[in-house]
């Protein structure tokens, strides 16, 4: 899921996980994991940022997340491990976008500021998409593994 969605909501996820008896509890965890993976998407972006930036990249057009890049092995083997699932391709472009908006934040300095990851975090917060309803079923793996 987090392949098409960053920030899903309670009720998002109460669509897409239909045989999980929800609490608050339990929701509470679900919305807890998105957080951990967000924490860990943005971690990488801002890692590779930097280091686009010790390698004098000067313009955030050369930045781009493709299937063959370091970022996407790392996100994809955080997220996909047994590699069951065909990364959308608007993950690489919102992957992409969030690498510039580092990029050039931290470039400009942006990064001195405590906050300075908010107005990214806003940016990327709108770019989630719709997932698919085969997300929807029990056996989602099952049939996306058949397919």
């Amino acid at each position: 899921m987090f392949f098409f969605t960053r920030y899903p909501s309670s009720t998002l996820l109460k669509t897409y996980f239909p045989d999980v008896q929800f609490n608050r509890c339990i929701t509470s965890q679900l919305i807890k994991w998105f957080s951990n993976f967000r924490e860990f998407y943005y971690i990488q972006m801002e890692k590779f940022a930097r280091q686009a930036i010790l390698e004098e990249v000067t313009d955030s057009k050369h930045l781009m997340v493709s299937r063959d890049s370091e970022l996407f092995r790392a996100l994809n083997m955080h997220y996909n491990k047994g590699n069951d699932f065909e990364v959308p391709d608007r993950f690489l472009e919102v992957a992409s976008r969030t690498l510039r908006e580092f990029f050039s934040a931290v470039r400009t300095g942006k990064d001195s500021d405590p906050s300075w990851k908010k107005p990214i975090y806003k940016i990327i917060s709108k770019l989630d998409s719709d997932i698919p309803d085969v997300f929807k079923s029990s056996s989602c793996l099952q049939e996306l593994l058949q397919s």
